[in-house]
């Protein structure tokens, strides 16, 4: 029986979206099935910034979109951002460390075909659309999100 991961991806901060997405790759190297359930913040890792859409969305859906980094690399740190300064630091540390930018991790999950869930709610809250997401998203409600987890070996909230 194949080992399985659950990862609930909450925060769309760049260390933790970066964790989240080190262990969902590393699992997967690993023969472990990786299921990734993103919600409000977290949703802001799944966005295609080629395919955001500001037709049809609400004054507050758009102010949203406006407000929010449209591309992971820009998402700002959990701790330590000072107004972007922080941000920059960290990312000429793993320079120096040569260690592969967030995006690479994501394209890695993406590659490697590692299931990507987004909270149907938090969609329709913040105004996404489906066609704004990369196309291997699928949108459910939680119990589907919790069915999964149930059958999971690990559960992790990020």
């Amino acid at each position: 029986m194949e080992k399985r991961l659950n990862l609930l991806m909450f925060s769309g901060e760049y260390d933790k979206a970066m964790a989240g997405l080190i262990l969902a790759n590393s699992a997967r190297d690993l023969n472990i099935e990786v299921t990734m359930f993103f919600t409000f913040w977290g949703l802001l890792l799944l966005r295609d910034p080629e395919k955001i859409d500001m037709e049809g969305k609400s004054i507050y859906e758009k102010m949203f979109g406006v407000l929010t980094p449209e591309d992971v690399e820009k998402l700002p740190l959990s701790r330590m951002n000072y107004a972007g300064i922080g941000k920059r630091m960290m990312q000429e540390m793993l320079d120096e460390k040569e260690a592969p930018p967030l995006i690479a991790f994501l394209k890695g999950a993406r590659k490697k075909q590692i299931k990507f869930l987004a909270c149907k709610l938090s969609v329709d809250i913040l105004g996404f659309k489906q066609e704004e997401f990369y196309p291997e998203v699928e949108i459910v409600d939680a119990k589907v999100y919790l069915e999964d987890a149930l059958k999971s070996d690990i559960q992790l909230f990020i």
